[in-house]
């Protein structure tokens, strides 16, 4: 196979669109990147499986004359949304869609690998396929496996996320925090029941939830330097059964989110006060799990992230974008944590947002996306 052309690519993404899966169950997706992959010229490829991470696939392309091992992620897992798109080359898999764009990621990492198939680069490049990015945490995983040693150790980490509200084929970056971290909350309040008549009697967890819904509302406006963002979010709340009964416990859901890790320790540590304060305060029982896996900020590397951004904004036929924060997460920050590295925007330009039953991607970003990190890649390449 000689480098996949234009059709070629958008042929494999709409197959790759076709198919679908959730978080760690990515067996049909990893057999046809497979598949894609053993078609290319294999002389400078080395290809890896993992039985820990089944569904993950890591290509190593060996360079010329090596002087760094340069990672380029791809997530490629889905997410349970019912698409609504109507194209024919639409989700085969009932309740399950491309709905965040990963069927571009991972066809724009194959567009990369094939032509380094065939131009052997100087550098090392480390191609890692990534499941369970949606949930699970696969960066996270790959890591605590050990996935990035010995000969497969990676120096700097590259990787991209479409964004629909990008012109199709346009870069888009910023030195610092590109996506903040993020944090599942679960409070669970145990007080004690009893007759709405005789609330003496009763330990009312309504009241009590009540009073830490309020109280969180101040850790962002009083405990968070207001120049920095971050969110707390308590979109579910239950508790009670019937109107003349006095609660015995309440559950509430929410979310953090912060554009640094120190950031989200500390809004951890005042929610942990807050509810021993609550435990005191009403005679309750508080019990809150934080959990926040290997969804850390996306915050990308300053000197690596300042290369590419100079690279982007110099390079023919690039149209390259200075972008803000966004507040969504992405476990490829934990992979940032461990290793330096930068992550960018590819511009899709569509009406619907990520996440939608209805995204419709440009394909024309595919190829412009492509030639645009394969120019970078081949530029850092030349450096010292």
């Amino acid at each position: 196979m000689a480098v996949l052309t234009e059709a070629e690519l958008i042929e494999i993404r709409r197959q790759l669109h076709q198919i679908p899966e959730l978080a760690l169950q990515e067996t049909e997706t990893h057999a046809y990147l497979l598949s894609v992959i053993k078609q290319m010229k294999q002389d400078y490829l080395k290809i890896r499986e993992v039985a820990e991470l089944p569904t993950a696939l890591l290509v190593l392309v060996k360079g010329s004359k090596a002087k760094r091992t340069i990672g380029y992620r791809a997530d490629i897992d889905a997410l349970p949304v019912d698409e609504a798109t109507g194209l024919p080359y639409a989700s085969k898999h009932p309740g399950v869609m491309h709905a965040c764009g990963h069927d571009i990621h991972m066809t724009v990492a194959l567009g990369v690998l094939s032509y380094f198939s065939e131009h052997q680069p100087s550098d090392n490049l480390l191609f890692f396929f990534q499941p369970a990015e949606e949930s699970e945490s696969g960066g996270m995983k790959a890591y605590q496996l050990g996935l990035f040693t010995g000969e497969w150790h990676v120096d700097e980490f590259y990787g991209l996320h479409d964004n629909p509200s990008l012109p199709a084929g346009a870069i888009g970056c910023r030195n610092g925090t590109l996506f903040a971290g993020t944090t599942e909350v679960n409070i669970d309040i145990k007080g004690q029941g009893g007759h709405a008549a005789f609330p003496q009697l009763s330990k009312d967890a309504v009241v009590a939830a009540a009073a830490l819904i309020m109280q969180v509302q101040t850790i962002i406006s009083r405990s968070i330097d207001p120049i920095q963002s971050g969110v707390i979010t308590l979109g579910k709340i239950s508790a009670g059964h019937i109107r003349n009964v006095i609660a015995d416990s309440a559950r509430i859901e929410g979310t953090i989110r912060g554009l640094t890790q120190s950031m989200i320790e500390e809004i951890d540590q005042r929610l942990r006060e807050i509810c021993r304060g609550i435990e005191i305060s009403f005679g309750v029982k508080v019990k809150l799990e934080l959990n926040q896996g290997g969804y850390w900020p996306v915050e990308n590397d300053p000197d690596l992230t300042r290369n590419f951004i100079n690279y982007m904004k110099q390079a023919a036929g690039v149209n390259y974008v200075e972008t803000e924060p966004a507040m969504t997460g992405e476990d490829f920050g934990y992979l940032l944590a461990q290793i330096p590295g930068t992550m960018f925007w590819l511009g899709i330009e569509d009406d619907a947002p990520l996440h939608s039953a209805s995204l419709t991607p440009k394909e024309s970003a595919i190829n412009s996306g492509i030639k645009a990190i394969v120019g970078f890649l081949e530029y850092r390449m030349t450096e010292d």
